[in-house]
């Protein structure tokens, strides 16, 4: 791993648990100095810009391997939804800032984007089959069930990070209640 990435893997890491945190404090849990670090990233913003693209590249890799670990929609849609816990939790820092529009982002699109929403897209277009087989309840329609996708996502980050509910069952908790939430019957024998 290249010293610019172990510096996002670091920012990433440190940012998470403590957003006021100086670039001093970061060089030194990555291992350098602060003038490295400088040359690497000249501001504080430049560093966030390169965690948050950081974070929309995985995101990408995570939705594409979701939707490519099974032919069934309903496993895919779940893997996804624990890909969304999982990129959440790393990046909790980065989603409360582009929730609350604090980056001036630029256009992000890398080699990946049009797979991720080719994948994407198919994925909500196989919930959308699946509703006219009653396999999933037809009455909630397609924005809302990606608003309700996200929703749950966002639950499930603040329960895990809370303590409360075991670090083991907050996935499976999550998509009980996801799919659940949108009338998906999972028959037990």
């Amino acid at each position: 791993m290249n010293t610019q990435q172990r510096i996002i893997d670091a920012a990433i890491s440190v940012l998470n648990e403590n957003f006021s945190a100086t670039f001093e404090d970061i060089a030194v849990s990555c291992g350098i100095s602060r003038r490295t670090l400088h040359r690497y990233f000249k501001n504080r913003n430049e560093l966030l810009e390169a965690c948050n693209q950081n974070m929309l590249e995985a995101w990408e890799l995570a939705t594409i391997k979701a939707c490519n670990s099974s032919e069934n929609p309903l496993v895919q849609l779940e893997y996804l939804l624990y890909a969304g816990i999982d990129s959440g939790t790393k990046y909790a820092f980065l989603i409360k800032l582009n929730e609350n529009n604090k980056f001036s982002s630029i256009a992000y699109e890398n080699k990946l984007s049009s797979a991720y929403f080719q994948k994407r897209d198919q994925l909500f277009d196989a919930i959308h089959e699946l509703q006219k087989q009653k396999v999933v309840d037809d009455q909630f329609p397609l924005p809302w069930i990606r608003i309700l996708f996200t929703s749950a996502i966002t639950a499930t980050i603040m329960a895990f990070r809370s303590g409360d509910i075991a670090q083991n069952e907050v996935k499976k908790l999550a998509w009980s209640s996801f799919r659940r939430s949108i009338g998906i019957q999972i028959n037990k024998k």
